[in-house]
């Protein structure tokens, strides 16, 4: 008897690299589900389709080129696009809100937007203000945050600060989109 245990167990040994082959594999029910690349920027995911406009960037531009020199020209923002993101997500109190955030994306269509607004040669290809935020559940002091380490880039740049406060209020009506709780 104990020898037949022992060979139906050597048995069973043997067999079970074939089984586990033969196996289905193990769902993971949280795994998340694959990332989606864009095909028309292919560094960032890819997202549900939207109506694409300029009103989409929640304010209208300032009229002329003098808030988009004041600001550097492209160049300029583009720093401070990239200043205040790194800004944000090393801030402890929003850091977990860009945890999850396609940064690339992010970027691209802050530097579109402030562009837009600032009166350059640009046009904002990214969500409505609302649309693109309503799932975060910002908070105003998640905004305000936001717009201290946005002030902080402008005077790393060498903004004026007439120029600055200017900006801001353009930026500020957008709060009503952006804060959902």
């Amino acid at each position: 008897m104990i020898k037949l245990s022992l060979l139906a167990a050597a048995a069973l040994l043997a067999a079970s690299p074939a089984l586990a082959q033969d196996a289905a594999p193990v769902q993971d029910d949280f795994a998340p589900p694959p990332i989606v690349m864009s095909t028309e920027h292919p560094d960032e995911e890819a997202v549900e389709p939207y109506v694409r406009s300029n009103a989409n960037a929640g304010a209208t531009p300032f009229e002329g080129r003098g808030m988009f020199d004041a600001f550097h020209g492209q160049a300029g923002i583009d720093r401070i696009v990239d200043d205040m993101v790194a800004r944000n997500v090393a801030d402890p109190r929003i850091s977990p809100i860009f945890a999850a955030s396609d940064l690339v994306r992010l970027r691209r269509t802050l530097k579109e937007q402030f562009c837009f607004i600032l009166g350059g040669d640009c046009a904002y290809s990214g969500m409505a203000m609302a649309a693109s935020h309503a799932d975060l559940g910002l908070q105003p002091s998640d905004m305000g945050a936001l717009v201290e380490n946005l002030q902080l880039a402008m005077g790393a740049e060498g903004v004026p600060f007439a120029a600055q406060n200017r900006f801001l209020a353009k930026l500020a009506p957008m709060k009503r989109d952006v804060v959902t709780r």
